[in-house]
């Protein structure tokens, strides 16, 4: 039920990479209802991950509904609607029928890894690195397009006469919302496809030949605060204003009010992502982190760098869903705590390859120190303790980089585990802020519509509205932290020493 307050509501849409969510807000950050749908992960080979578009559409269409009749209903009036979506995520459709080519490649999936190696070899990483920010990474967008065109029959011919259109799963929603009338971006979702170019702001003729992507398959970018156009009002019997959009991890930092130069937000999800605002200039990192766009407001962009884990909510995922080892992900609190230490044991959850700042896209999952009473406990233990220690080591690079933080907001799902947070503040060896509103990505989608609305004036307000719930400080001795660490970085490199083994 939604929640007496003023009757005026933002409508966040919030695509994710295992669900799909509709949030209304009110004008102070407060979340009044939420409508979720998980849908499939299909994995048909060794380390590919897809979803179907058409599930996704529509367990974004049953959640919008659910929202806006419970608004209807209380007498509630939606202003405006924001979507914020995973990024990278790949869809290929027919402009005609609407219909996707082939099911959408998730930005996890590994598939093009050996051409990401051949792109290296030939040389062509600094160009891309120095006009997108990006690293040569299946991770991206751009070279699950190519192997879509390559591989889908008559996908190439089709693209060359103009019939198909590619998209990120905002623009793929943006099209159906609209009808088919809209083919449009935004500049965070461009920004990680790894053809845009985050410096002068437009598709990059070189990188589309590089990978030979037919310049008239991209959509229009916008920026992310603008007019995206309308739900089309026969899908839910009103026309809404879709007034902002925003992928995933730049709404979490909109959402987090990181907004000067020098804030920093960690968002735990399917993965974890670090976000450091550095405001009107795109900084180089020499430690494989990324130069990416934070948002663009009014035309003019703000920038930032970020670190990048696969793996963190997705590896309580799999304790779950895979080993069935535990009901929910709020009982790993509780088992974490009984024990005193970890026993020894380690877990390294590169179900996807590891990211920032290895980026090993052969890398794989491994357990380390088992021994003969090692049991459910230990192994929940050390998955939330490997979330930790991937931080850590973005936050490390980082540092070499010449930044070092003070303190770190948290946001997502798994920041609800005050183990965790604390553990977290352990090992990063700075306070971590946990927000009263940790649903911060959908909330940053709601932001960036209320201000193209006026509902919000300016960055004020939105700063006005961000509240600590709990401030999580550093509890253990440097002596521990560094054996933690070290046996830590013993793992990642047992990990990564397999995949240099011959076959």
């Amino acid at each position: 039920m939604v929640r007496s307050m003023s009757n005026q509501l933002l409508l966040s849409i919030d695509q994710g990479t295992t669900s799909s969510r509709a949030i209304l807000f009110a004008k102070d950050g407060s979340s009044v209802f939420t409508a979720q749908r998980e849908f499939t992960q299909h994995f048909p080979d060794s380390g590919w991950v897809e979803h179907d578009p058409e599930e996704i559409w529509q367990t974004t269409l049953d959640v919008c509904k659910e929202a806006i009749d419970a608004a209807v209903k209380a007498g509630h009036t939606i202003v405006a609607a924001g979507i914020t979506n995973q990024r990278e995520t790949t869809v290929v459709w027919n402009r005609k029928t609407g219909k996707a080519i082939h099911n959408a490649i998730v930005w996890q999936d590994r598939r093009t890894a050996d051409f990401c190696s051949v792109l290296k070899e030939s040389g062509y990483e600094p160009t891309f690195t120095a006009k997108t920010g990006l690293l040569l990474d299946p991770y991206f967008s751009g070279t699950k397009i190519k192997w879509i065109l390559d591989n889908v029959k008559g996908a190439r011919d089709s693209a060359e006469k103009g019939e198909l259109a590619f998209g990120t799963m905002d623009s793929f929603l943006l099209w159906r919302f609209s009808n088919g009338k809209r083919h449009i971006t935004d500049a965070t979702n461009a920004s990680r496809t790894l053809i845009y170019n985050i410096h002068n702001n437009e598709w990059d003729n070189e990188l589309l030949s590089i990978l030979d992507i037919p310049s008239s398959m991209l959509p229009t970018v916008q920026d992310s605060s603008s007019d995206f156009g309308t739900i089309d009002s026969e899908l839910f019997g009103q026309e809404i204003l879709i007034g902002g959009v925003a992928g995933d991890q730049q709404a979490a930092t909109f959402g987090q009010a990181c907004l000067e130069p020098g804030m920093i937000k960690s968002t735990y999800g399917t993965g974890c992502f670090v976000i450091l605002n550095t405001g009107k200039e795109a900084l180089p990192s020499n430690n494989k982190l990324l130069t990416t766009v934070a948002y663009r407001l009014n035309g003019e962009t703000t920038y930032a760098i970020e670190g990048s884990i696969f793996v963190a909510g997705a590896a309580v995922q799999w304790l779950r869903d895979g080993l069935g080892v535990i009901q929910s992900a709020e009982e790993t609190e509780s088992m974490a705590d009984k024990l005193p230490s970890n026993q020894g044991v380690y877990l390294v959850p590169a179900f996807t390859g590891l990211g920032a700042p290895y980026w090993n896209p052969n890398a794989r999952g491994a357990l380390f120190g088992l021994t003969r009473d090692t049991g459910i406990e230990q192994i929940v233990r050390a998955t939330l303790e490997s979330v930790a220690f991937q931080t850590y080591d973005l936050f490390k690079a980082m540092a070499d980089d010449g930044v070092t933080p003070t303190k770190v907001r948290v946001d997502g799902g798994m920041v609800q585990n005050n183990w965790l947070c604390q553990f977290l503040a352990d090992i990063l060896n700075i306070p971590v802020e946990r927000p009263v509103q940790t649903e911060t990505t959908a909330l940053g989608a709601a932001y960036l519509a209320g201000l193209h609305t006026g509902f919000y004036k300016n960055h004020d307000d939105l700063i006005a509205n961000w509240k600590i719930d709990r401030e999580f400080t550093p509890s253990i001795d440097s002596e521990e932290r560094d054996r933690l660490l070290s046996s830590w970085q013993t793992a990642v490199a047992g990990v990564i020493q397999q995949t240099e083994k011959p076959a």
